[in-house]
């Protein structure tokens, strides 16, 4: 676990409360959970294009706990990493407890992932397996509210939904009983990949709950965001791959700007991003604005310096 220094890290925007942003009765604008990338610097660069809050990528609460050389590598911040909420895949309380124990300074809150349905992650009891098993969310739960005892310090869920919504409502209901700080829901099953979204299930979950909920899947733009957040009724919404292609969605472009290109070389370089994460992220952002003569030479780049050669030499900045 690294940050700058690390013993002062408490956040300066923790005033910046998810729980009264969700209150505000404006859209809030969510980074979602992203395994390898939604790291620090991806969420230093979507903060400065109107992202509210950002989460980290999914972490392994049982590694976490036993590893300092995952805690390391997995979990990195900085005083202006703020609102966060990390991200936990766990099966068991206790453990579960201890890791948000150990980020509860650095962080706003946790989550706990009801959602991935990658084949390892259920097979390990993680994920989106969750949703049949309310009462192990429900002993979760209680045990981080139990242990942590930071005020203000959420406790969340992200999960899919059932084929009987009944289940998902009745999930939710229990979860919030339980004293859930908020719910994101991606409108598909576990099963469901590349379906349409149900949003009229998440509009339904949302009219059955009192504490806020967000809604996740398939958004692509602010306008689409802004649909979304009307037609389900939902406290916010949360983008995964929209985000990915254009870091700067939510402050309104239709594709990544250059000058979000050159934040995120500045970013990446300031914070020591690894080649290859750096790299990827580039070949998103410019997926929309280069021709696939340039994308077969962009992405056959090999170091940090022909990067950005190439970004001066074709764009001229």
């Amino acid at each position: 676990m690294k940050s700058d220094c690390m013993q002062t890290i408490i956040c300066q925007e923790r005033k910046k409360d998810p729980i009264e942003m969700f209150h505000s009765g404006q859209l809030v604008k969510v980074c979602a959970p992203m395994v390898r990338y939604s790291k620090l610097a991806f969420r230093t660069l979507v903060r400065k294009y109107s992202c509210d809050l950002c989460y980290t990528p999914m972490i392994v609460a049982a590694d976490f706990v036993k590893s300092i050389k995952a805690r390391d590598s997995e979990f990195t911040t900085n005083q202006g990493d703020c609102p966060l909420i990390v991200q936990f895949a766990a099966n068991d309380a206790r453990l579960l407890s201890d890791a948000a124990r150990i980020v509860c300074p650095y962080a706003n809150g946790i989550d706990i992932n009801c959602g991935c349905p990658q084949r390892w992650a259920m097979a390990e009891g993680y994920g989106a397996c969750l949703i049949n098993k309310p009462e192990l969310v429900r002993d979760m739960v209680k045990q981080v509210r139990n242990q942590v005892e930071t005020p203000g310090f959420s406790v969340s869920i992200k999960i899919r939904i059932h084929d009987d919504l009944k289940r998902t409502v009745d999930l939710c209901r229990k979860a919030e009983a339980t004293g859930v700080s908020w719910i994101t829901v991606h409108g598909r099953t576990a099963e469901e990949r590349h379906q349409p979204v149900h949003y009229d299930s998440i509009k339904i979950i949302k009219e059955n709950m009192s504490i806020p909920v967000i809604a996740n899947g398939d958004i692509r733009s602010l306008k689409e965001a802004e649909n979304v957040w009307h037609i389900t009724g939902t406290d916010g919404v949360m983008v995964a791959r929209g985000l990915l292609a254009n870091p700067a969605m939510f402050a309104g472009y239709e594709e990544t700007p250059l000058k979000c290109i050159w934040d995120w070389v500045d970013i990446a370089l300031e914070l020591g991003t690894p080649y290859m994460c750096f790299h990827q992220h580039l070949m998103y952002m410019m997926e929309k604005i280069t021709s696939r003569q340039e994308k077969r030479v962009f992405n056959a780049l090999s170091s940090t310096s022909a990067i950005i050669d190439y970004l001066t030499d074709h764009y001229g900045i």
